[in-house]
């Protein structure tokens, strides 16, 4: 078996490093027989690899995943590549179940989304190439969804990155199962075969480099023959005959600068006539996409029309990598930053050569190709792109509006999830909807993460705004009522928070919290701030605090104690207060210095039976953790403690305790915790979250931690 492996690999790629054989040796060793049924195909993808100077990895990765090696036990580097081979077949499958009328861009963007290595699309293309020449060659029914499925993907990726070999021949092939009878009659109009018009080409090529060289110019001459594919989307295009073509033969010339490009074309026409009206100067006058060159058309050897495009080493790059790109101009379309850099590195990858020393080009690739979109599917398997952190509300509000407004759950790839779900490119989401359209408050919440894409969020706006103003300002006033109730800001006075918030009176503000536009976590945060006595720095007459030591296991560490030092300190438990919040501090006879909320009416009761206990203090600059008791009232529903659990695991909040009871008869559910805060805007934010969670009706601080 073993030298059958070696045969196998000496046919199929003789060139690779020992290593890499070696390696290929293990892997292959349990996957003889399906690398044998492969053979006929990877003989001509490896083959192809090859022409394009393909690395070992790669060749070896197109080796593995043809004979199906299992992927934990390859090498990082291969793996990679297998896994964008597995993200093309999946391309296949869901082009294989969407209809024909479906724009297929949004699946070719899909592809290059899911590929973490972009190394692996020529892989991919010479995959699909080879099974096309092998059905046709076969007659075998597969090549019409071949055909289609290349026209669709494969082609156009390969003219996007430049693999001019490739997609020449893949479009070829296409137009011929696709249109069989068109592809005949134009290959017998040809004038000659095309090794005829590429050695017309080499000739005209050379006559021109000697010329060149004449007269001293340093320049590049390349040249290729138009395919067929190609001639015949320009004679639709142009609505012209075959004999109308002048660019059925095209060589381009590379020069050093502007006044070079200009010498070299009165050459041209000095040394072969020049077809009247064909020529073009992009340079003075340059397409819309800022592509610059001169387009000429000659009457070369044997009296053949020649096209020569003129133009500087500059104007090639930026037409080849730039916003000027051939596809772009070519294809037409809005821009993609993210998709042009995408490619813009894969070309530069082709160009470079994978023999060449890799310069930090992987990490640069790594942080140049983080995409800010991610591509979905619809159950049909249409493509949606959504922004990064996208949610299966966005998604359905990317459907529909109405769809947005009436969504009640979603499913991703299967299995319900979560409205505020991130979504990952390649995923599959169904949204469900109810009769009513009912959309929720709590989606805008800036706080929550229901909605990641601002046109998601206006078009819930715009339907509450449809509702008349006063029903908002109720809305956003209960809100409101809520938020100070649960976090024990009952009698704050609110109308010193207008300038802060940019908004005239308080109607106006709890029209903008029941829009979303500003949320009662930042109320509560700003209440905190306004409660804060002022610093030592800025009232001087206060008493100078001094930090007390942390090592007192049972002080409140980092309380600020007016004038007095080394003084035992503890939280009071019937008010709890939390670093943000205003507090005052209690001389108990036994258990020294009581710190308490300035409005906890424990505290009332007592500075009004002994005043003179009473001593001012502050929060210091690094105040640890602290408890407090939460209770949530909520529908009595499955997995409620879990969401509330992950949720706080998402917020990076410790729970101490938890406990769940049934609340009488009332089909609800009472859930008390402790959780540990850093300070009052923590504190804030999870009530805020947790009154999020679906079910829940009520939360609220708890006046006493429970023992």
């Amino acid at each position: 078996m073993s030298d059958h492996l070696s045969h196998a690999l000496d046919t199929l790629a003789p060139s690779l490093a020992a290593s890499t054989r070696a390696q290929l040796m293990g892997q292959l060793a349990d996957s003889a027989t399906a690398l044998a049924d492969a053979l006929p195909r990877l003989e001509i993808v490896v083959a192809l690899l090859g022409s394009m100077n393909a690395s070992d990895d790669v060749i070896a990765a197109a080796i593995v995943h043809a004979a199906g090696v299992p992927r934990d036990g390859l090498p990082e580097s291969w793996r990679t590549l297998v896994d964008g081979l597995d993200a093309d077949a999946r391309i296949r499958e869901i082009h294989a179940a969407r209809s024909d009328a479906l724009d297929p861009e949004p699946l070719r963007r899909l592809l290059l989304a899911m590929l973490d290595d972009l190394r692996v699309v020529p892989v991919i293309l010479a995959k699909q190439l080879a099974s096309l020449r092998l059905a046709i060659a076969a007659d075998d029914e597969s090549q019409e969804d071949l055909a289609h499925l290349t026209r669709a993907i494969h082609a156009p990726l390969a003219n996007r990155l430049g693999i001019w070999q490739l997609k020449w021949e893949l479009e070829d092939l296409a137009f011929r199962v696709l249109e069989p009878e068109a592809y005949r009659r134009l290959a017998k109009s040809m004038d000659g075969t095309r090794r005829a018009r590429q050695a017309h080409i080499e000739l005209v090529k050379t006559s021109l480099q000697e010329a060149l060289r004449t007269h001293g110019f340093d320049a590049e001459i390349s040249g290729r023959p138009k395919h067929l594919y190609s001639i015949w989307k320009k004679m639709h295009r142009k609505n012209v005959a075959l004999e109308a073509l002048q660019d059925l033969s095209a060589v381009r010339v590379l020069v050093n600068s502007v006044s070079d490009c200009y010498a070299v074309l009165g050459l041209v026409h000095a040394t072969w006539t020049p077809v009247p009206g064909a020529f073009d100067d992009y340079i003075a006058r340059p397409k819309n996409n800022d592509y610059q060159s001169l387009h000429t058309a000659i009457i070369g050897p044997e009296g053949r029309i020649v096209e020569v495009q003129i133009r500087t080493r500059d104007m090639h790059a930026a037409a080849e990598l730039g916003i000027a790109a051939h596809w772009r101009y070519k294809e037409g379309g809005p821009g993609d930053p993210t998709l042009e850099r995408k490619v813009a590195w894969m070309r530069q990858l082709l160009e470079r050569g994978e023999d060449e020393p890799d310069q930090g080009f992987g990490g640069a690739l790594a942080s140049e190709l983080v995409e800010d979109r991610v591509y979905v599917l619809t159950p049909k398997g249409a493509v949606l792109d959504l922004p990064h952190g996208a949610t299966p509300l966005d998604f359905a509000y990317r459907v529909h509006t109405d769809v947005g407004h009436r969504c009640i759950g979603a499913k991703v790839d299967g299995r319900i999830v979560p409205l505020d779900t991130a979504l990952a490119t390649g995923q599959r989401v169904e949204i469900m909807t109810g009769k009513e359209i009912a959309p929720r408050r709590d989606w805008l919440m800036p706080g929550n993460r229901f909605l990641a894409n601002g046109r998601s969020r206006e078009k819930v706006r715009t339907w509450f705004r449809k509702l008349d103003r006063e029903r908002n300002v109720n809305e956003g006033r209960d809100i409101v009522d809520r938020a100070l109730k649960r976090s024990g800001f009952n009698h704050a006075d609110l109308s010193a928070l207008l300038p802060e918030f940019n908004v005239v009176d308080l109607n106006e503000l709890f029209e903008r919290v029941a829009l979303g536009e500003a949320s009662q976590s930042a109320i509560l945060r700003a209440l905190a701030r306004a409660a804060e006595p002022p610093s030592a720095e800025t009232e001087p007459s206060l008493p100078k605090f001094a930090e007390l030591p942390s090592r007192q296991p049972n002080s409140a560490q980092g309380i600020r104690v007016g004038g007095i030092d080394n003084v035992l300190t503890s939280i009071a438990q019937c008010c709890q207060p939390v670093a943000g919040e205003q507090v005052v501090g209690y001389f108990t006879k036994m258990q020294g210095l009581r710190i308490h909320r300035a409005d906890c009416v424990e505290f009332e009761r007592l500075s009004m039976r002994e005043p003179e206990r009473v001593v001012p203090v502050a929060w210091g600059d690094a105040m640890p953790k602290q408890a407090v008791a939460i209770t949530v009232e909520a529908e009595d529903r499955k997995w409620l403690v879990r969401d509330i659990v992950n949720l706080m695991s998402q917020l990076g909040v410790d729970v101490g305790a938890i406990n769940s009871r049934t609340l009488g008869r009332s089909g609800r559910l009472g859930v008390e915790m402790q959780v540990q805060v850093r300070d009052y805007g923590q504190l804030a934010l999870v009530l805020d979250k947790l009154s999020s969670v679906a079910g829940v009706e009520d939360v609220r601080r708890q006046s006493r931690l429970a023992h």
